[in-house]
């Protein structure tokens, strides 16, 4: 199967506004403090690709083998990784994966493994869609998505300024 998408893509960013939007069709998230991260799955290839079109696979072997884990055999999410560290996210501690020596990368799986935290789904190949196109919901059982306990969808965030360094996990 060949993926309708592949890398390098460039993934979708935010665009800087005057105000803040309003309404109940907007959600709204934290500044995760991390790496964005497209995931493309095709069958037993995993690659996951930075922001900037970089690969990152080779640093983040314990993603690569949650990804295999995923029933659903090919799509491409986009998400942001990120290290827990003392109920936060250390972005100090998530620079240290990015590393040259692969036994340094395999230490640092183990010691401060790294988690995805999932935004989008870009391409649902079991469906044959482009996923952007048509509705989520029929997508989360293969891929075994559930909404976090606690989604930061109301505007009060940003209004008042919790895009800080560390954010406390919930």
């Amino acid at each position: 199967m060949t993926l309708p998408i592949r890398p390098p893509f460039p993934p979708m960013e935010a665009q800087s506004v005057d105000e803040i939007p309003t309404g109940p069709e907007w959600q709204y998230e934290p500044k995760w403090d991390g790496f964005r991260c497209l995931v493309f799955r095709d069958g037993s290839s995993v690659e996951l690709q930075s922001k900037s079109g970089q690969p990152l696979t080779r640093y983040f072997p314990e993603l690569v083998e949650a990804v295999r884990a995923v029933p659903a055999k090919a799509f491409v999410i986009d998400g942001e990784i990120v290290v827990p560290s003392d109920g936060a996210f250390s972005f100090d501690d998530l620079l240290q994966r990015i590393h040259p020596a692969q036994s340094r990368v395999q230490k640092l799986a183990v010691e401060t493994p790294a988690l995805l935290i999932v935004f989008d789904l870009l391409v649902d190949a079991q469906c044959g869609r482009n996923a952007r196109r048509h509705h989520r919901q029929a997508a989360r059982p293969s891929l075994s998505l559930r909404r976090p306990q606690r989604h930061a969808e109301d505007q009060e965030l940003s209004q008042r300024g919790l895009r800080g360094r560390r954010l406390p996990l919930q």
